[in-house]
């Protein structure tokens, strides 16, 4: 705003004694002070507000006014009260540094003036940030990013002193203060030396008596995310209008969804559920209950810039889930393992760059189920695709290391979904031995994935959702996978039987006998002998090898090489050799009392 403003507006009573000349004078911010030295609080462009507390004879008033001066505050407003008119002194120190002054009434309080000034500056800051981010928004629409959210983030900073968070559903930090390189500044934002851009106001700060300025930025602690994460969720699956305002660790926080579930309408859980469940959220670090109508206006737009961006990234994934969905229908449609394994080889280089062109693969599939209430639950597809590209947008952010920051972390995940099921193919880089020991497979494990996002998404699915979730073993080839992805479906299964919204089960919890028994229904029983019986069965194919019967008949001669051997009429050198590959390839040691059993059970009910 300009001075002369002040003078437009006859409620504030203003008398202005000096500096006409100068009206047209920029106001950035307001101070209220009655130091004799203000000036570690200022930083140029305010209007400076004074109770004349400070002068206690005519000689102050020069080095007061100097100081205002030299700071290049924009006017000084003076109050009557204190001494019944504003003195000479004061009036020809003004004079001297062209400093604009004005007197203000006994019966105006400097809150109304501060108030009228905050007021006009947040509009006119809020207009011009309007401009910047529309101008972004077209840059991004028409061509390459211009700097994502990062920069947009770093506008609400530096022009309206917002701290702002862009988070994952689950509560990971993708952009904001504090992660990677976010929290642009205005600069970047104005898209570098564009003459045709439009021009951000400097940051100010509006500052109290004392001079305290606002808190530094700083990064979002990850619980404080989660919990956010875990609000914006529950608000939003109870059909809440945004922006949801919550308050977390004493902080106040206005949640905007950055998405379809920004625009879909209260009171229709049965659209919100699957839509809030897989969309960023954006965090403002302040109580939205007051703002006016432009600046809601203003974030909404920040939201749908933002959206813009989430939408180039995720088509950026279409490659990745391309190769799963290749290799996954080979895979189920029984195709030769040297196709899929061709297939494996393009998808190498593009999941897991670098050296590694062969790695081990697990499986990963996930699930998200709904109650049929009443709630139009029903899925649009009619045949769970629209179930399974959310239960696919939330395996690929649950199988994000949740330490990583940024939007892009999720270059080693490629996701398909089938039906309402979504499904990962992930490949495993061996890390380096250390010292004498061998190298480490670094392996997924149901629990240690789920532990980082049960909270917001146990909010999110509250009331008629679930989410389970299956983890293989790692496998070292094409003719694993089919092995490997039964084994995750049914340790979903596993997982689908116990209590809570949010459940995973591993590998290692179909291994055993013991675990197997109750799972008396066929598909459980094909399950478990195909992941131990079909890489021999499918060995005996390609070699002719018959290394089942073998094992038949060694389990039948409890372990005995004398007598199997004889039995089979081979030497016990070929023996040992065909126990060596049934080992071999299906990780199991047949001296093992677990693994014979297991054996014998898959035998029995193949």
């Amino acid at each position: 705003m300009r001075l002369r403003a002040l003078l437009e507006n006859e409620a504030l009573g203003l008398r202005l004694l000096g500096g006409d000349d100068e009206l047209d004078r920029s106001v950035r911010g307001v101070m209220t002070t009655d130091l004799r030295d203000p000036s570690r609080y200022l930083s140029g462009g305010e209007l400076v507000l004074t109770g004349l507390a400070w002068r206690h004879a005519p000689e102050d008033s020069e080095p007061f006014v100097r100081i205002l001066a030299e700071a290049r505050v924009a006017g000084l407003a003076a109050g009557e009260a204190e001494l019944g008119r504003v003195p000479d002194d004061l009036v020809e120190a003004c004079a001297r540094y062209r400093m604009p002054l004005f007197a203000v009434h006994e019966s105006v309080a400097f809150a109304t003036i501060t108030e009228y000034v905050v007021r006009q500056v947040s509009g006119e800051r809020a207009g011009d940030l309007a401009a910047v981010v529309d101008r972004h928004r077209r840059m991004m629409t028409s061509g390459a990013a211009g700097g994502g959210p990062e920069v947009v983030l770093g506008l609400l900073g530096s022009d309206l002193d917002l701290r702002a968070w862009l988070l994952s559903p689950t509560g990971r930090r993708i952009a904001g203060p504090g992660v990677g390189v976010g929290g642009g500044s205005a600069a970047d934002a104005s898209g570098g030396t564009d003459p045709g851009a439009a021009s951000t106001v400097e940051p100010t700060e509006i500052t109290n008596t004392t001079g305290t300025a606002g808190t530094a930025a700083g990064a979002l602690p990850a619980a404080v995310g989660t919990a956010l994460a875990a609000e914006h969720l529950a608000a939003s699956r109870a059909g809440r209008r945004p922006p949801h305002r919550v308050t977390v660790e004493g902080t106040a926080y206005s949640l905007f969804p950055i998405g379809a579930a920004a625009d879909t309408p209260a009171g229709t859980p049965g659209e919100v559920r699957g839509a809030v469940l897989s969309d960023w959220l954006l965090a403002v670090e302040a109580d939205a209950a007051d703002w006016p109508a432009a600046r809601l206006d203003l974030l909404q737009g920040v939201t749908q810039l933002i959206a813009v961006e989430r939408d180039r990234r995720d088509a950026a994934r279409t490659v990745r889930r391309r190769l799963a969905a290749e290799v996954l229908e080979l895979v189920q449609s029984g195709a030769a393992p040297a196709e899929i394994a061709a297939r494996l080889r393009v998808a190498a280089p593009v999941l897991l760059p670098g050296p590694d062109t062969a790695p081990h693969w697990q499986v990963v599939v996930a699930r998200v189920d709904w109650s049929r209430d009443g709630n139009g639950s029903g899925d649009a597809d009619g045949d769970g695709a629209a179930t399974g590209r959310v239960a696919r947008a939330l395996l690929e952010e649950i199988l994000v290391d949740p330490a990583a920051q940024g939007a892009e972390p999720a270059d080693r995940i490629a996701v398909a979904h089938t039906g309402g099921e979504a499904i990962a193919l992930v490949p495993l880089s061996v890390l380096p031995p250390t010292g004498d020991g061998p190298a480490v497979e670094e392996a997924l494990h149901a629990e240690t994935l789920l532990a980082a996002v049960r909270e917001p998404l146990s909010a999110g699915l509250d009331g008629d959702g679930r989410l389970t979730l299956g983890v293989s073993a790692a496998v070292s080839s094409a003719e694993g996978l089919r092995g490997a992805l039964e084994e995750a479906r049914h340790a979903r299964r596993v997982a689908a039987a116990r209590p809570g919204r949010v459940c995973a089960a591993g590998h290692h919890e179909l291994a055993s006998h013991v675990l197997l028994l109750p799972f008396v229904p066929d598909d459980v029983r094909r399950a478990f002998t195909a992941r131990l019986l079909d890489p021999l069965r499918e060995y005996d194919r390609r070699h002719r090898a018959e290394l089942v019967p073998t094992l038949e008949a060694f389990l039948d001669s409890d372990g005995s090489w004398t007598r199997c051997a004889a039995q089979l009429h081979l030497h016990v050198n070929t023996l040992r050799y065909r126990v060596g590959r049934i080992e071999q390839l299906t990780g199991r040691d047949l001296a093992r009392l677990e693994d014979k059993l297991d054996f014998f059970l898959a035998l029995r009910m193949s």
